[in-house]
């Protein structure tokens, strides 16, 4: 059973992640940002992954602490719902294009962390968001997920679609790096014998 459950709750935000990673993709994302909440559901979506995500943040401060904190703790709840990941495929990766958009994602679930991000936006902000978050939810998720992960927007003229066309791009990575191998469906994918 790949499922988790996490609780994180500081002074700036409370948040209850709730994953099935062997799921059909549904969804139920309430973090009080509207378009952080619709990536989330892209991600859930395209990875196949049933998520649900309560978040009571600070928001009269601004969305920073919501997106990074979800961030932080949808890696916690991967890693421990993926446990000690024998089976796995371990990478993935998708090119992924959406309108004019046009996004690469290759991941590692190799348990270090590491996140080389190439996308530009073209607008600092989508409505209120603010499109820099997007990043910092990804180096959040890779840190605490244990994910290398490589994201390159090739091309790109609307913001929206841009950022969009990224959660898609590592949902699909993430959906076949955690695909059971059926060729090594009892083995850890590395030589070390752990990840």
């Amino acid at each position: 059973m790949r499922r988790a459950t996490i609780t994180r709750k500081t002074a700036e935000t409370d948040i209850s992640v709730t994953l099935d990673l062997d799921g059909s993709g549904t969804y139920d994302n309430q973090t009080g940002v509207g378009f952080f909440d619709h990536m989330l559901d892209q991600l859930a979506r395209h990875a196949l992954i049933d998520m649900q995500v309560r978040c009571e943040g600070d928001l009269h401060i601004d969305d920073h602490h919501t997106v990074e904190d979800v961030g932080i703790a949808l890696g916690q709840a991967l890693s421990q719902a993926m446990g000690d990941k024998r089976g796995i495929c371990r990478y993935g990766s998708c090119l992924l294009p959406m309108d004019d958009a046009l996004v690469r994602a290759a991941l590692d679930l190799s348990g270090r962390p590491y996140l080389a991000w190439e996308v530009a936006m073209t607008a600092p902000q989508i409505k209120t968001f603010d499109t820099e978050l997007v990043r910092e939810f990804f180096q959040a998720l890779s840190t605490h997920g244990g994910i290398t992960l490589h994201v390159d927007c090739l091309r790109g003229i609307n913001s929206h679609h841009i950022a969009e066309a990224a959660f898609k791009a590592v949902a699909r990575a993430l959906r076949d790096a955690l695909e059971q191998d059926p060729r090594k469906a009892d083995a850890i994918p590395s030589t070390k014998g752990s990840l």
